[in-house]
């Protein structure tokens, strides 16, 4: 269970500002709160997260000692802290498409690679539970797209990429612990 909270909180600071957010936000804005895209940014949330604790799950089977899990646990937050810090806001689409399927494929592109599924196999890693770090990051992100869906000119503040920046700064300097800590 520990898994679930320590997910679901750091997936929330992850998410601050988050490019899925913000895109969701944008997209609100422009088209009002259509349900379907926030069922669609659920779903891509669901599909990614499952993807990350798989590979969570994989990782936790292949890799032998508690050291080498905490260097690849450390690794994975400094990437989501870099990822965090280093690609942020975009401008809003000029003309946002109102095809569900195509921002179903945008926001689960943009999910890949962000910091709360890089958060998910670190947490995975470190509490050997990659089920319960998918789920509470699943119900993070539920929250954070839903929170951008109902309040977009919240989401889409300027301060918001500010708050992630920190968030990020926080995320790499944790991982650099974890692999100070790691290293024999």
């Amino acid at each position: 269970m520990s898994g679930f909270f320590f997910a679901f909180l750091t997936a929330l600071l992850a998410s601050l500002g988050a490019r899925d957010q913000l895109l969701v936000a944008q997209m609100a804005l422009r088209q009002g709160p259509r349900p379907g895209l926030l069922a669609v940014g659920v779903l891509a949330t669901a599909l990614t997260c499952a993807g990350a604790a798989w590979l969570a799950t994989t990782l936790t089977e292949q890799v032998p000692g508690s050291g080498a899990k905490m260097i690849f646990a450390g690794i994975a937050l400094v990437l989501a802290g870099g990822e965090a810090v280093l690609l942020g806001a975009r401008k809003p689409p000029e003309e946002p498409t109102r095809s569900l399927f195509a921002a179903l494929v945008v926001i689960a592109a943009q999910q890949v690679t962000d910091a709360v599924r890089f958060m998910v196999v670190a947490l995975a890693l470190l509490t050997a539970s990659p089920v319960t770090a998918g789920i509470g990051a699943f119900a993070a992100g539920t929250a954070s797209l839903t929170t951008a869906w109902i309040a977009p000119e919240v989401m889409a503040h300027p301060a918001m990429a500010t708050l992630r920046r920190m968030a990020g700064a926080f995320l790499t300097i944790a991982g650099l612990v974890l692999v100070w800590r790691g290293i024999p």
